[in-house]
This record gives C-alpha cells, structure tokens and sequence, in this order.
C-alpha cells in the first residue's frame, strides 16, 4: 500500500512514480543522483489498476491514514484520472464521424479565418467544438436511419445501414471529430504571409502556390512528430497535463452508463456549464469592471504609478498587481495550454516566479529611466525614435521593401520601450534554459527510450497494442514530401528565401521539437520560440522581410504542429482512438482547415483591401493581426541585424541565450547534494520565459489566478483527494467550455463579429475610461 506524502513544503507536482520507503527516505520522487525513480507496480494487472469510475477509490490509491492519498505522480494521473476500459470493436469510420468532423472542421476553419480579421481576437475553442459535437452526434442517433434502436427509422442490418447509424454515438466517434475540427480551426501561418504579401507587397498570391505552401508547412512537423512519439507520447510521464479537461470530459459524456457516480459528474458539468455561460455576460459585456478589482486604483484614481503596478483591466496599462478578476475568460485556459485548474502547481509557481521579477524590473526600469524608457508608454510592443514618436518603418525601405542602408542612417535605429526589451531578453534567455533543461533532466531518458522501446510501460500504451501502429515511413515520406514542396513553393511565391536557409530553419525546428514537446508533455507550457527564429532569420538573410517570413514559418510552425500532433496522439491513448485514426483525422483536417484558410483570406483580402491596410480598420474589419505579423517581419528581417550587432544598443540581446544556458545548472546541482529541499521543482525555462510575461495585454488576472490555482492544485489536490479525482478537470473543462460558448454567442450577438456592435449603457460596473479606475494612460 503505497503512503501518503507529506507535501507541506514540496508542492505536489506531476514526478516518477517512487515507492513509499523512497519516498519517506528521501521526500523526493527521485533517487539521489536525481534520475527520476519509477514504482516497480504492475500497472497493466487489473486488480491494482481497477475503474477510475468506481465509487469507492482502489485499494493502491489509500494512504496509510486510511484516506485516499492525492494525485501526485504521473502514474497517478494515468491511473486514477482516466479509464483503462476500451472496447476495440467500436466503430471509428462512420457517416456521422466523416459528416460531422469534416462539416465541423469547414465551420471552425472559415469562423477562425474570419475571426483573423475582426477586430476582436477570438479563437475557436476545442471545448466549443468538444460539446458541439456530442450535441450533433447525439441528435443524429435519431434521425439518420439504420439498425441502430435509437434511429427514428429503422432499417435492416446490413454493413451500409451500420455504417450510417449503427447505435449510441460512441466516444472513438466524438474523439475523432475533435481532432479533427479543432486542428483546422487555426488560421495557417502561411495565410498571415499571404495576406501581407498581398496588402503590403502587392504580391498576388499564386492559388497552386498557396496551396503546397500551406500543405507543406501544415504538414511537415508531423512528419517530425513521428520519430518523437516514442518519448512524448508513449510513456507514462508524457502526461499532458492541458488535455486532461478534454479527455475527462470525454469519460464523462461515454463511460459508465447507468452508474450513479457517472450521473453526477454528468450533471455536475453541465450545471457548472450553464452558471458560467449567463455569468461571463456581466464581466465581458455589463460589468467589465469584474475585470479586474482593484483597490489601490479604487483608492487613488489619479496616480499614474497606481496604474502602473495595480492596473491591468486595460489592454497595456499595468501589471495587475493584486487585482481580482472574476471574468473566466482570463482567470481560465481560454482556450491555451496554462489553466490553474489543471497546470501543476509546480509549473505555476515557476511561472509567476518569473512574473514578480518581471513587475520588479518593469518598475525599476521606469523608475530609472533606462534605455530612456520614460520616453515610451509604459507597456507597447511598437518601435519608437528617441524622442518619443513612433517610429516609421517605411521609411528606411526600399520600394521592395528591403533595407535601404542610407535610409536607415538618416532615421536611425530604433527604440524599445523597456518592457519590450525585458520580453525579448527573457524569450531569448528561456531558448538556452529550455535546452539545458532538456539536456540535464530529460536527454539520459529520451535516448533510452529511443533505444529501448521494449521498455515502455504505460498501460494505456499497452492496451493501445491491439491496434495497428503507425509505420515510420508514413512520417518519413511525409517529411521528404513536404521538405521538396517547402524548396519548391519558397522560390514560387518569390520569398527571396534561399534554399540553403530553409533547410538551416527546417534543422533548428528538428532539434526544437523534443526540447519544446518534453516540457509540454511534462509541465504542460511551450512558450514561443517565435522570437528566436525571427532573430535568427534576420542574421542569416538580412534586410529582407518576406523572407524572414518564410523563413520563420518553417523554423517556428513545424515545432507547434509536431508537439499539437503528439498532444493529439496523447488524446488518442487516453481515450482508446487507433493511432492510425489520430494520424488520418489530423492530418486531414490541417488540410481541409488550410485550403479553406487560403479561400477566406482571398475573398476578405480583395473585398476589404483598403480597410485591413488602415491602421484603425472598422468594428467589423480589421487588419491589425497581419499588421503586426508583418512589422515584426520588418523589425527583424530588416532590422534584426543592425539592431542587434555586436556593439549597438541592443547588441546584448542575443548574447542572453548563452545566459540561458546557465541557468539550469545551479538547480540541477543542489538538487544532486540536496534531494530533499525541491530544487527539481524549480522549472528555469518557465521562470526565464515569463520574465516579461507581462509586458503586453489585459494582467488583471494574474493574481486571481494565483490564487485559484494554490486553491486547486495544492488545497483540494492534498486535503480533498476525491473530490479532485472525480470533479477538479470536470470543472475547468465546464468552466472553459462555457466561457468559449458565451464569447461566441457575444461576439456574433453584440460584439461586432456579426457586424454591428452593440455596447452596453455605461453605469458604475461600466465606466467611461479603464474599467478598473485607474488612471488613463494611453
């Protein structure tokens, strides 16, 4: 019987599985060395493993106080938290499958496209799509025909009419659509370049051109995600900690038919549902000041510093310190892979570590008045002349809107406003934390797993032995597929992208993939490599915009598309979906999404042109988002190398990666003399990474968020252990999932999205100016 933890001063976070003498010896889950230790249990033997369904906790899951002990280790997780059931003679491929994931993967693709050009910045959220879909799938157990006895019309029971409606709609079914729909509902990276292309360059986009650009930078990182699922998927600490909402959300609505305890989580999720859908009409629509409370602003309403620090309700006016938002929409995931309910707390900790030092040096810089800062607003991601004015970008460029050296002499370079800098230090010194990182904690692991397959014990990878594997070569001709096309299509569209630096960009993806995917296997983050391409692009092919473009698309894309495909596969093995449907539903629905993307964006392009060009655009139009893709591509592919020269203002910048890499190491060593104190708790690329992770937006929610994730990953998790089991990513999957539901309704109702906006009389919760009191800065 494995014991309880004392975690009163170690943070339960996802670790290896020890056993309970490791554990009371040393307080950690790893041995003295610091090699993550795995509990030598039989996790396949059905009598330790059980059904997380039953209303009493299994014998293994006691604590030695009689009590269930808390989810702790990443066994925990795959053990308690999601069935092991699975029936492999559900159907996968049938009408309603093919019906509604491709109808659904059309609506999400056009809706996120269009919502690429509204002013408001709006995603199509999974959870939408999740509870969509089981709404549509179940309404067509009745009215499609076939043998099924929930079909209105009953037919004869024959292979066709099963294929049409062979019974309940099954879970294999609803996961499939998901995947599906939700991997077309992003806009493509490649759109954003032809949509600037087009606007700013002038540059048609050629439609065969478009379409194997999209195609191939869709596709190509799952051709790398492939060689990497053998340790960011199978194993049992590849966790995805972001997808357990999703995936008990799935047990909930499928499993356990009949079973009372299943009947109350069903009806648990939706009312939880329902409150929050009327509730989010008052913080995002009649009281925007639920926003972000804040007393301090409350208190002084005429103090810029109070602003400065205790703001936040207002897009880059503070830092939210202390403010109490009660609007879901930033409390929650929104749609992101961070959620309080269900990030580890270990994560959590390291990222609002980062997020103090980072309201500390914002003010310190201000208050110094370094690099002129006082100049610049206090938070702007815009490029400034020294005296304040916004920079013009235009005016250092040529009428190919390449570099003009002389130009550029009489402008001069630049400015940053300091909590702009501070971003793009920190993103650069988390890139060499996050190798580190990888390379000291992870890299003796991974090649073991490469080595020795044989030795992964997941027992959801296990059961997943019953279906067809996904053979190498499908993601070996993928990737040789897509690399040809990828050569082809950057001299097709004139991107003034040299071969040569495609293929530099395509090896900085392939070495990024398992650095990026094993922390988001693990804590759950993956922040932007973005930056670092874009700086990276601009030194190798310098003063040339559309080139750094493209030479980010196939840098930066294939590694989000390659850790999304193995989250996607991680769903798959949870919920029992064959590997090969994962990889079919997947990869068609990056097409299908993609091709769509590039006819959406022809139509509003040629019909509103001159709106999207306007720097304000409309209520219903806006170009902002191509905009700003295409100044970043500008600062960097123009200016990246003058302005960041050895020498020069910012020419430290890029000397922060070698920063980075230090970083790790302290941590790792104390960890290695001292086991017991949690210095493996400490994730330095989540820490360095948000050390301006303030620096742009809405920050009200911050401190809300703290504290409901201390609430939920430390409270319930250790003194409500059951509760958390059964009910914890019910919640935030109800929470985000209604949230995603009343933004859509809002946003075509009131918001502008369906082409009129319709505000809300002011009132005290409504105010004139920021709606948490504080003094207007911008």
């Amino acid at each position: 019987m494995a014991a309880a933890v004392d975690t009163t001063t170690t943070p339960p976070t996802l670790e290896k599985h020890a056993s309970s003498d490791e554990k009371r010896s040393s307080g950690s889950f790893a041995d003295e060395k610091g090699i993550p230790i795995v509990e030598k249990i039989d996790l396949s033997n059905a009598d330790e493993v059980g059904e997380v369904f039953a209303d009493g906790p299994r014998l293994i899951d006691m604590g030695a106080d009689g009590r269930e002990r808390p989810i702790e280790t990443d066994a925990d997780y795959a053990t308690r938290l999601v069935s092991l059931d699975d029936d492999p003679t559900l159907p996968v491929y049938t009408f309603r499958m093919w019906f509604l994931a491709i109808g659904l993967s059309c609506f999400a693709a056009v809706l996120g496209q269009i919502f690429y050009f509204r002013p408001q910045t709006i995603y199509v959220s999974q959870l939408f799509i999740q509870i969509a879909a089981f709404l549509l799938g179940r309404m067509m157990e009745w009215i499609v025909p076939g043998p099924s006895e929930h079909a209105i019309i009953q037919t004869a029971d024959t292979a066709f009419w099963r294929f049409m409606n062979h019974g309940r709609f099954n879970l294999k079914e609803h996961v499939a659509i998901v995947i599906m729909a939700s991997t077309a509902s992003s806009s493509a990276k490649a759109i954003s370049i032809f949509a600037a292309q087009e606007l700013y360059y002038f540059v048609p986009t050629n439609v065969a051109v478009g379409i194997f650009t999209i195609i191939s930078s869709q596709l190509i990182g799952y051709g790398m995600a492939g060689f990497t699922r053998v340790f960011l998927v199978y194993p049992t600490w590849a966790v995805y900690p972001q997808v357990m909402p999703s995936v008990q959300l799935f047990e909930a609505l499928h499993r356990g038919e009949g079973m009372m305890s299943q009947a109350k989580r069903k009806k648990f999720f939706w009312y939880i549902f329902v409150a929050i859908f009327v509730w989010e009409w008052f913080p995002e629509y009649i009281a925007p000041t639920l926003t972000g409370i804040s007393i301090f602003c409350l208190a002084n309403q005429n103090s810029a510093w109070f602003t400065r620090v205790f703001g936040g309700a207002a897009g880059n006016e503070g830092l939210g310190a202390f403010s109490l938002c009660l609007d879901w929409a930033y409390v929650g995931a929104s749609g992101g892979s961070i959620g309080a309910l269900f990030t580890p707390l270990s994560t959590q900790l390291s990222l609002y570590a980062g997020c103090a030092v980072c309201m500390i040096a914002f003010c310190a810089c201000f208050a110094t008045n370094t690099w002129n800062t006082q100049n610049f607003p206090f938070l702007t991601q815009l490029l400034f002349y020294e005296n304040g004015t916004r920079y013009d970008q235009l005016r250092i460029l040529n009428d190919d809107f390449t570099l003009n050296e002389d130009k550029l002499a009489i402008e001069g370079l630049p400015w940053y406003a300091a909590s702009q800098l501070l971003y793009k230090v920190s993103r650069t010194v988390y890139i060499g934390a996050a190798l580190m990182h990888f390379l000291l904690w992870h890299s003796k692991e991974v090649w073991h797993l490469v080595r020795n397959r044989d030795t992964i014990d997941d027992p959801h990878y296990k059961k997943m032995k019953v279906y067809k594997e996904i053979p190498g070569w499908w993601y070996i001709a993928m990737f040789v597929i897509c690399f040809g096309v990828a050569i082809g299509t950057t001299y097709g569209a004139k991107s003034q992208l040299p071969a040569w630096a495609t293929i530099i960009a395509l090896i900085f993806a392939w070495i990024f993939v398992p650095v990026i995917g094993t922390l988001y296997a693990t804590v759950g983050y993956a922040p932007s490599i973005e930056n670092m391409i874009q700086m990276l692009g601009g030194a190798l092919v310098p003063g040339k915009p559309v080139a750094n473009m493209y030479f980010t698309m196939y840098g930066y894309q294939p590694v989000v598309q390659a850790y999304h495909l193995c989250a996607d596969l991680k769903i798959g093995q949870y919920t029992k979906l064959p590997p090969r449907a994962t990889f079919t539903v997947q990869a068609i629905g990056s097409v299908i999404g993609g091709l769509l993307n590039l006819i959406i964006m022809k139509t509003v392009v040629s019909s509103h042109a001159p709106v999207l060009r306007d720097i304000q655009g409309t209520n219903v139009w806006s170009g902002q988002q191509v905009q700003s893709f295409n100044t970043a591509a500008i600062a960097w592919g123009a200016l990246g190398k003058p302005l960041y020269a050895t020498g020069t203002m910012y020419g430290f910048v890029p000397y922060m990666l070698f920063v980075g890499l230090g970083f790790p190491i302290p941590f790792w060593l104390l960890h290695r003399k001292y086991p017991k104190f949690g210095f493996d708790k400490v994730f330095t690329p989540v820490l360095t990474a948000e050390l301006g992770y303030l620096s742009v937006g809405i920050n009200s929610s911050v401190f809300t968020t703290f504290l409901v994730a201390v609430f939920s990953q430390y409270y319930l998790r250790k003194y409500r252990a059951t509760w958390f089991r059964k009910y914890n990513f019910l919640l935030s999957a109800a929470l985000d999932g209604g949230t995603s539901v009343m933004i859509f309704v809002y946003s075509f109702a009131v918001g502008g999205a369906g082409g009129k906006v319709v505000d809300f009389p002011h009132w005290a919760l409504n105010p004139v100016g920021n709606p948490d009191y504080c003094k207007r800065l911008s």
